[in-house]
């Protein structure tokens, strides 16, 4: 073979050094034959993701992002239907959402962070447009679920029963649809095997499913590993509640703020005031009470 290059090289030819690589590749495709068939061997190998692998990854990438805008219709166990749209945020848990149609800072708007809701009403009391409920007041947080596309996806780490349905288009987004009907049981079983949340957090959201008998999910992942659309069937008690949520804008979308302090009133000081007031009314009527008997006039009558 180096015989024949000293020749060829010689000659100059193109043509004939064409040739000679030719040859050349022919006369090695023994060995490296053999090696590309040992590379595919091992390539088959390889075993294609399992849908618990794609939801792991999408959980891990998800959690990055920490917001996403969301438009969510639900509907609860009494056939009422709320379309709301708004965004979502996750570790902490965090919420903004108005009614579709509306605009955020109308009546109907709220904002939940931190254990508190933020709820805007177009007729302000005290002079102020927001009222605020503080459900963790106790110091203990109040397990509920977020809803938000990390959680979704928690609830499906390490859980077996996750099929992929295929490929499929979701407003216009290519996608991979995955599946899985989860009992209580599964729920509470959800990342303990796989282990990929913070301990805190998953102790969080099996708090937060204690109460839910079944969950039925259907999501759709996108090209970039963010999920594109969820839709769920829960039942909670003798209730089931159904909700498609859409998600977009991950990373991008701006974090849900809470409203200005000077224009929240507290809830509990609101209903202290009443309180106080009633009290007042009451010692006021009694006083009257009194007074129309002692003059004989058979005093007020009350219900």
């Amino acid at each position: 073979m180096n015989k024949a290059v000293r020749i060829l090289t010689r000659a100059g030819t193109a043509t004939a050094v064409a040739a000679l690589l030719a040859a050349g590749l022919t006369a090695c495709g023994g060995a490296d034959g053999a090696a590309g068939k040992q590379d595919g061997a091992k390539a088959a190998e390889v075993k294609e993701a399992t849908p618990a692998d794609v939801v792991k990854l999408s959980y891990q990438k998800t959690v990055v992002a920490r917001f996403a805008a969301v438009d969510m219709t639900v509907t609860g166990s009494d056939g009422k239907t709320n379309q709301v749209v708004g965004a979502k945020g996750w570790y902490p848990n965090i919420t903004g959402i108005a009614v579709k149609g509306g605009a955020p800072g109308t009546a109907g708007h709220q904002v939940m962070m931190d254990g508190v809701v933020y709820t805007h009403s177009d007729k302000p009391v005290q002079g102020k447009s927001w009222m605020k409920m503080n459900l963790a007041k106790d110091g203990a947080p109040v397990p509920r679920l977020n809803d938000d596309p990390a959680e979704y996806l928690a609830l499906l780490l390490g859980q077996e029963k996750v099929t992929r349905v295929g490929t499929e288009q979701t407003d216009g987004v290519d996608t991979e649809h995955y599946r899985a009907a989860l009992t209580h049981a599964d729920l509470l079983r959800a990342d303990g095997s796989t282990k990929v949340m913070e301990e805190a957090n998953r102790r969080y959201l099996h708090e937060a499913v204690k109460d839910v008998k079944s969950l039925d999910i259907d999501l759709w992942i996108g090209k970039d590993g963010h999920p594109v659309r969820v839709d769920t069937v829960r039942t909670v008690g003798d209730g089931t509640a159904k909700t498609t949520a859409k998600f977009s804008g991950y990373g991008t979308t701006a974090p849900v703020v809470a409203p200005p302090a000077d224009q929240v009133a507290d809830f509990d000081d609101v209903m202290e005031g009443i309180d106080k007031s009633r009290e007042e009314t009451e010692r006021t009527l009694d006083e009257a009470d009194r007074k129309l008997k002692d003059a004989g006039l058979g005093g007020l009558k009350r219900s």
